[in-house]
């Protein structure tokens, strides 16, 4: 049988040389290149300027924003404090804020950048999710200080008891209240704790009712003792008139028979209470 012969033919690579570009090529790409920025920069500046146009007329509104919302915020809060301060003028912040933002991407949308403004959108929400993660008890004191600013439960200067601390309220900021102690401490509680915790507010009404225990001894008259408690209790100098003196007669003690009055007396701060207490427990 025949043997089968190679193919005598062999495959050689083929190799594919490239030329490299003259330099009057290279100039010429790059002419063109310039060229097309230029002409799309010609085409995209009537939308250039509208853009620019729009960004002011936005920042103009945006101050008048401020302004009007700082003025309103003004009218609207009775108590000039100061977290109402902080309060106006984070609102107002935030107006011009909102109001600017609001230009820029419109501006961004003219120009042809959409893009542009849906990444930041996304990039803003994401930030502002992994933010309020990481400092979520400060986010939370500064929304109770908005709170606590709106509802005014107190001002500077009243005298309060919160968190199981008692003192006149020497500052209020959007991230803590300041209460200093009569001992002369000052306590800087959280806003979060002051908003959803008890607080009591002394000053607020103006007037503040003092409760005298005492008792008599089983042997003696209860009305001459009750007449004689409740004329010298009329006399406290700063005792609210429009308010009887009140008394009654609350339990049998080992050795007396108890009772507990009551009075009122003008309240604007804790000296004056403790005088009129003291005075009480003299008469």
């Amino acid at each position: 049988m025949p043997q089968a012969t190679p193919d005598s033919t062999s495959t050689s690579d083929v190799l594919t040389t490239v030329e490299p570009l003259s330099v009057s090529d290279l100039v010429g790409t790059l002419v063109d290149k310039l060229a097309g920025w230029v002409e799309g920069f010609v085409l995209l500046l009537p939308n250039l300027v509208a853009a620019l146009l729009i960004v002011l007329a936005f920042v103009l509104l945006a101050r008048s924003a401020r302004a009007l919302v700082t003025t309103l915020m003004n009218k609207i809060s009775g108590r000039a404090s100061g977290a109402s301060t902080s309060v106006v003028s984070l609102l107002g912040t935030l107006a011009y804020s909102a109001v600017l933002a609001a230009g820029i991407f419109i501006a961004l949308g003219l120009i042809g950048l959409d893009r542009a403004v849906t990444t930041l959108l996304a990039g803003a929400g994401v930030l502002g999710l992994a933010l309020g993660f990481a400092f979520q008890d400060i986010a939370a004191n500064f929304i109770a200080g908005v709170l606590i600013a709106v509802r005014s439960p107190f001002d500077l200067g009243d005298l309060v008891e919160t968190n199981g601390h008692m003192g006149t309220i020497s500052d209020i900021n959007l991230r803590a209240t300041h209460v200093r102690t009569f001992q002369g401490q000052e306590v800087i509680i959280p806003n979060s704790q002051v908003y959803q915790n008890p607080l009591v507010n002394y000053t607020e009404i103006g007037s503040r009712r003092i409760d005298l225990g005492c008792g008599v001894g089983y042997g003696d008259d209860l009305q001459h003792a009750e007449d004689v408690a409740t004329a010298a209790l009329s006399d406290v100098s700063s005792r609210d008139t429009a308010r009887d003196v009140t008394l009654f007669w609350t339990e049998f003690g080992d050795s007396s028979v108890n009772f507990v009055a009551s009075y009122w007396v003008t309240f604007q701060g804790q000296a004056d209470f403790l005088a009129a207490q003291s005075e009480g427990i003299k008469r």
